[in-house]
Order: structure tokens, then sequence, then C-alpha cells
């Protein structure tokens, strides 16, 4: 097996291995565009599995735990097309900027990533050329056709977080981040936070004003779309039974915000 950071020979993407980035209800019709930035702990073939063992490649540290499972119901609750990366976050994260020291870490959350070690320039460019630029071409692809039918799409991306990190529980069972655009993430957190005992994080555990993050900072910000990023605490989306529960609630949260006309305009805060 290789757990090399680069093919021993040919592409990063081998015929048996499944494109860049999936799409998801591609047929509907509402002006939004779900995003799963973190959807797949997938490893190409030709790297093996990094170096690292199932259980390790089914933690956090691979991808965003449920996440994929709420956006795919979300997209079809609300109607939307639906777009997810391919590949786990270890190899390349599409939700980085290029380049950047986190795109492909040597390790996360303790974990060393033996594959990733040692990292070239040009091996990292090459990670990017197969998966971070066709998913966010995918994405700007879409938003542009949206465009083109004379239609301002919202962004919605969907994340999920660990309960504790660096030995610090986490209060929240879902965060809101949100830069200047006020849009979506007042009303989003306002309809939230009325649910009784539901701890709502107002860009926590993260902030997006403090960005890591690409996809929606450089699409929404960067395009004046309206937009919001979600984060649901992982043990709560961990079985089907959290993925219904927590899909439906903020499909229903979002849906009167959604259906607000004056939502659908192209604004620089």
């Amino acid at each position: 097996m290789n757990d090399r950071a680069t093919p021993l020979n040919g592409p990063l993407l081998g015929p048996d291995d499944p494109p860049a980035w999936r799409v998801a209800n591609d047929g509907g019709r509402a002006p939004l565009l779900l995003l799963c930035d973190h959807a797949s702990n997938r490893i190409p073939a030709s790297l093996g599995t990094l170096g690292l063992s199932p259980d390790e490649l089914g933690r956090h540290i691979a991808w965003d735990i449920g996440a994929a499972a709420v956006t795919e119901r979300m997209a079809v609750l609300l109607d939307a097309p639906a777009l997810f990366t391919g590949y786990s976050r270890l190899v390349l994260d599409c939700n980085r900027h290029p380049g950047s020291p986190g795109a492909s870490p040597a390790t996360s959350d303790g974990v060393a990533i033996p594959g990733n070690a040692g990292l070239t320039a040009a091996e990292a460019d090459a990670r990017s050329t197969a998966l971070f630029r066709p998913y966010q071409q995918a994405v700007t692809d879409r938003i542009a056709g949206f465009i083109a039918a004379g239609r301002v799409p919202a962004l919605v991306s969907i994340h999920s977080f660990t309960p504790a990190m660096n030995g610090f529980a986490r209060p929240w069972h879902v965060g809101i981040l949100w830069d200047q655009d006020p849009r979506i993430a007042r009303p989003l957190m306002d309809a939230l936070g009325a649910i009784d005992g539901l701890v709502v994080g107002d860009n926590e555990p993260y902030s997006a004003r403090r960005p890591q993050g690409y996809t929606t900072a450089h699409h929404g910000t960067g395009g004046g779309l309206p937009h919001v990023l979600v984060e649901i605490r992982q043990d709560l989306i961990a079985d089907e039974t959290g993925v219904v529960e927590w899909a439906d609630r903020l499909a229903a949260a979002l849906k009167p915000i959604l259906a607000d006309p004056k939502l659908y305009a192209i604004r620089h805060y």
C-alpha cells in the first residue's frame, strides 16, 4: 500500500476514484445553493490511507461527521441543489486558501499524518489541481448559472464541530458564522435561539470575522451574495435520528428567511 504524499506514478485520481465533487438534488428549484466542504473521509487510491488507521480516518480530523447527511436532507426539504467535496480534508482541505499551512496538515488534533509529511510545493499544487480547483469551479459555475437566469442565489454552508477541543467542553449545540452580512445570520440565530434549551453560538466555536475558511468568504462575502455558515455539534448528528432532527430544524428555521424576496440581491457590507 502506498501511503506517500504523492502517487508512485500517474495522476492523483485514478479511473476507479470518484470525482473531486458531487451534486445532490441537481434539479432543485430554489434560488439557494447548499455547500458541504468537508463531506467525505475518502482518500484517493494512489495515496493509500495517508498512513492512518480506519479509526483515525473515521474521526473528525478527516471530515465533518454528519454534515453531508444533514446537507442531503436539507437539499430535499428546501428544494435546492447541494455541492459536496469528494475527498478528505486531510488530503486537501477545500475550505482553505491554496498553499495555506493547514490545507494538507502534517498533524491534526495531535495525530500525525504520515502521508502529508514533507509535502513539497509541487505536490501541494497537484492536490489543488485535482481537488480544490474542480470543487471551487463547480461552486463558481453553479452561482453563474443562477445569475445568468436572473436569480441571485443564497449560500448556506453546513459544517460540524467536535464537542470538545483542547480540553474545553464546547457548550453550543449549533454555531452561526458570519462576517458583515446579517441577512441570513441574524434571523437564523433569532429563530434557533427561540427554541427552548438550544445554545446557539454567534461566531462560535469559530469566527467568520477571523476567517481561515475559503468557500463562503470567497463566494459569499466576495460576491456580495446572502450567505451563512452553520456549524452543528457532531455528537448531535452522529446517527440518523440526529441527522433528521437537525436537518428538519434548520430547514424550518431557514424557510421564512429564504421566502423574503428582498434577500436576493448582491450587497457588499
